[in-house]
């Protein structure tokens, strides 16, 4: 499994999102009908996206809403997380807010009965193949947090790989208070902090302080405002130093055996070892080291721009 994956890796085109590691997440998005999958989104979008020396930039742009994850906000973010995943030149992806609030969650508007259970049932699978897809994405996810982030936009913060928090931000999963018990948020919230964490911040509704995210592993790092962008950056500069193959097979080994127990889990994580050091990348990493030089991989980005999708 794990070296189908390694080959997978140097697959041109869109095929290797049906035949990595991650591929019954991605399978799901490449097999939907036309009409699905570019359905119009009205007036400008509410999501940025830019791309620069192997860093993609994505950025909540709406903040006059709190940057709700509406269903518009919430393909937006879809279309720029998927845009070129395949690409050898992606090493990694930071999504970030304008405003004060990086996200409240789901637009409220939207879940009244006007809409009726269809519309729900599409902005709550839509938003769950989105929290996946991070955890399933070649490259790493990194959260840069500035500001209140609630519920669904909890939720995201919890799904990607690592996240850094300003020392101003906070976290709460609030629906309870409201009649709606945050239980999709729950998820993602109950893989990140310990259990009576996740539920004591459930039950309650009460916002949770960086440096208490911190403490509970909500957060990988807490920073002063004015460091956020800098700090987020320089562990996004050197994600995007390394080798995206020896990366995107380390990340999803990493959590593919999160769910096995711990014989299984070390078969899997033994195998994908053997597989790495078949990688040109592996070898060529070692051999460095032993020639006391830097390594010269394989998918060197070049530094160009892309304004993104």
């Amino acid at each position: 499994m794990a070296a189908a994956g390694v080959r997978a890796l140097g697959a041109k085109g869109p095929g290797w999102l049906r035949r990595g590691p991650w591929a019954p997440l991605f399978a799901g998005f490449c097999n939907r009908g036309p009409a699905e999958a570019e359905r119009p989104e009205p007036g400008p979008r509410p999501t940025s996206s830019r791309q620069r020396d192997g860093i993609r930039s994505i950025v909540l742009s709406n903040p006059k809403k709190r940057n709700a994850l509406s269903l518009a906000m919430l393909k937006s973010l879809q279309k720029d997380i998927l845009h070129e995943a395949e690409s050898q030149d992606l090493k990694v992806i930071v999504i970030s807010a304008e405003g004060p609030v990086f996200s409240s969650g789901h637009d409220l508007k939207e879940l009244t009965d006007e809409q009726g259970p269809d519309y729900h049932a599409e902005v709550f699978r839509t938003c769950s193949e989105v929290m996946m897809m991070i955890q399933n994405h070649p490259v790493p996810v990194i959260a840069m947090v500035n500001g209140l982030a609630t519920a669904a936009g909890c939720q995201l913060v919890a799904s990607c790989d690592i996240a850094v928090a300003s020392d101003k931000s906070s976290f709460a999963t609030p629906g309870v208070n409201i009649g709606l018990f945050c239980s999709t948020p729950g998820v993602a919230l109950g893989r990140a902090v310990p259990r009576k964490v996740a539920l004591e911040m459930l039950f309650t509704g009460e916002a949770m302080s960086a440096q208490e995210a911190l403490l509970h592993g909500l957060l990988s790092r807490v920073v002063p405002e004015e460091r956020l962008e800098e700090e987020t950056m320089r562990i996004a500069r050197k994600v995007a130093s390394l080798s995206r193959p020896v990366v995107s097979l380390g990340k999803a080994t990493f959590y593919r055996q999160l769910a096995q127990d711990l014989r299984t889990a070390y078969h899997l994580a033994s195998q994908t070892m053997v597989d790495n050091l078949g990688l040109p990348d592996g070898q060529e990493g070692i051999k460095a080291f032993l020639q006391k030089r830097k390594p010269v991989w394989s998918h060197r980005v070049a530094s160009s721009e892309d304004p993104g999708p």
